[in-house]
């Protein structure tokens, strides 16, 4: 049997957290139900110290206490850089840029529709195949990263619990969809630990989410043990540090002007 934690009882103790579930625990844990009372005592002994009230002449003599140790700044000169001829002259920059661009852009222009008129029309520019590839490993990172969270709150899941039935049904839902668009990805690339890890993990979530009869605590203790024989948790967790590296080889083969 799992104990309460410390921030479990001290959560209790201030009223938060799931308090139901404790109680229900308290009932069937003698060992953790003494240790909420040795911390109600603790608890009892801290004295909160209420802070003194102000008045409204509070602040003005907080002010006089402080008054005559502070210096008055100087007046600063005001030079030529700060004054109203460099802004000027920045203002008259900005028009000049301004007017550059214009001229580009209206040389850039009549240029086109001079092609256009003998005919020549410019050629599109390919499409990388770096963008792709890049786009398919962040969705493939977020989707190891969400598969991880699910299969954590599995694993420590109370199996006669009812109120994480239905979240983790609807997220089972939505995972198994995105798991299929990546087990259909990396049918194209060579990568069989990766392709064993979306097996495994479709199965699971498969039944999570189309169990007939809906959760229960027998189909959830079953589930655990899976997960854990099969140890996807772990093979989860690996693939997800591989996602960096190859995040950053992506990035690596964009320079020189192709991204």
């Amino acid at each position: 049997m799992n104990h309460l934690t410390d921030e479990e009882l001290i959560e209790y103790g201030y009223g938060e957290g799931d308090r139901s579930a404790i109680e229900k625990h308290f009932d069937t844990c003698a060992d953790c139900e003494k240790a909420y009372g040795v911390l109600q005592l603790d608890l009892a002994e801290m004295k909160f110290v209420e802070p003194p009230t102000r008045d409204a002449s509070y602040g003005d003599r907080v002010w006089e206490s402080l008054e005559g140790w502070l210096s008055a700044y100087p007046a600063r000169k005001q030079s030529w850089l700060s004054g109203g001829l460099w802004r000027n002259l920045s203002f008259a920059a900005a028009c000049a840029a301004l007017l550059a661009c214009a001229f580009l852009g209206g040389r850039l222009w009549e240029r086109r529709e001079a092609n256009i008129a003998a005919g020549r029309h410019p050629v599109p520019a390919r499409p990388t195949a770096h963008p792709p590839q890049r786009v398919v490993v962040v969705v493939l990172s977020d989707h190891l990263d969400r598969s991880e969270r699910l299969l954590v709150e599995l694993k420590h899941v109370d199996a006669d619990s009812t109120e994480m039935v239905s979240p983790l049904r609807d997220e089972a839902r939505s995972l198994l969809a995105s798991n299929r668009i990546c087990r259909k990805n990396v049918k194209q690339e060579d990568d069989p630990a990766l392709a064993t890890a979306l097996d495994h993990l479709d199965r699971l979530l498969a039944e999570m989410a189309n169990q007939p009869g809906g959760l229960n605590s027998a189909t959830i203790t079953r589930l655990q043990d899976e997960m854990n024989k099969d140890g996807l948790l772990f093979e989860v967790r690996v693939l997800r540090s591989r996602i960096p590296h190859a995040q950053r080889a992506g990035a690596n083969s964009s320079k020189g002007g192709i991204l």
